[in-house]
């Protein structure tokens, strides 16, 4: 058996500090019976997940949808309880940090959401909206604070005179664009960016990325990605985490994940994204993927996907697989070569 995985000893991709080490981390949420509420057991959102990220580079991170990629963004942060795990940001153990604890590190790390509309205060201009955090955590004077909104909306690409408008008057990539602006507004060091072009048009898409690029380049930003689009993930990861059923099954750099998956279900996702030359198309075997994701309430014994694997032996079902300790690690006893 492979030994316990430690990523905090690992090379970095790029050469880096590390901003924030997640260990051994785990999101439960309770069941409850129908009968007097007990507690009939939890679903296993997030499961023993350790990752670090380090300073300046991106982290995509991929899988289907309910893999448990959204609820690890948001654990991450605080926005959802652990179960256990520790996270450390900056240093600091911030796992358990009281309300008022988090107000200075919320602010060093935010999150950018998929749908920015129901995020964003329909009753509030969008001068006012940039303006609000600035002025209740004193980032700026109300002398310099509309200078200030006017340069958080020049930074996404939007002109000044956005901001004497609602929300419901743009188009969803500009709402996208006022919704990074507002994250940015707190000058963060970290943006979790839950699935933030999956809602949009192929060539807003595009766009939204190439900002986020360049705001990375700019402002000195740490990402954490998270994605279902293969594309989208290969243009901005450093890094590529793959997630199945609540777990880390392969990571590497974006390159050689890309090139050389060595986990199946790696293999199966990449199979799913049609590459762009048509001859290498026809040239893809096709390999289909079988079955739906079993359930994080009640996950499979041994590895996780081996209910769906084509590979999958009988070890496969009795034994978990541990993450080997490498700069492309994998989650598999039978690893692909």
């Amino acid at each position: 058996m492979n030994e316990t995985v430690s990523f905090l000893d690992r090379e970095p991709a790029i050469e880096h500090k590390p901003l924030m080490q997640i260990e051994r981390l785990s999101t439960h949420y309770p069941l409850r019976s129908a009968l007097f509420s007990r507690r009939a057991g939890s679903v296993k959102a997030v499961d023993d997940v350790s990752l670090t990220l380090y300073e300046g580079e991106t982290v995509g991170l991929v899988g289907e949808s309910g893999c448990g990629k959204s609820t690890l963004g948001r654990t991450i942060i605080r926005l959802e309880p652990a179960h256990s795990g520790r996270i450390r940001f900056e240093g600091d153990d911030i796992t358990h940090y009281t309300p008022k604890q988090l107000i200075p590190a919320r602010m060093r790390m935010q999150m950018i959401f998929q749908d920015p509309y129901g995020s964003l205060n329909p009753r509030m201009r969008i001068g006012d909206m940039l303006a609000e955090p600035l002025l209740v955590h004193r980032l700026a004077s109300r002398k310099d604070v509309r200078r200030e909104v006017d340069r958080l909306l020049g930074l996404v690409g939007l002109p000044a005179s956005a901001g004497n408008r609602y929300p419901h008057e743009f188009s969803g990539g500009q709402r996208q664009r006022i919704g990074i602006a507002r994250a940015l507004s707190f000058r963060p060091k970290l943006l979790v960016c839950d699935e933030p072009v999956s809602a949009l048009d192929v060539s807003i898409q595009a766009q939204i990325l190439n900002l986020l690029q360049d705001l990375q380049q700019e402002l000195k930003l740490t990402y954490l990605f998270i994605a279902h689009g293969i594309g989208a993930v290969k243009q901005i990861s450093t890094r590529v985490a793959v997630m199945y059923l609540g777990k880390i099954v392969e990571l590497a750099d974006t390159e050689e994940l890309f090139r050389k998956p060595r986990h199946p279900y790696t293999q199966l996702l990449l199979n799913a994204y049609p590459p762009p030359d048509p001859a290498l198309r026809r040239e893809r075997a096709r390999v289909i993927l079988h079955g739906d994701v079993p359930s994080p309430a009640n996950p499979p014994s041994g590895c996780r996907f081996h209910t769906r694997c084509p590979y999958a032996e009988q070890r496969c079902r009795i034994e978990e697989p541990l993450l080997t300790e490498n700069r492309h690690a994998v989650a598999c006893h039978y690893p692909l070569e």
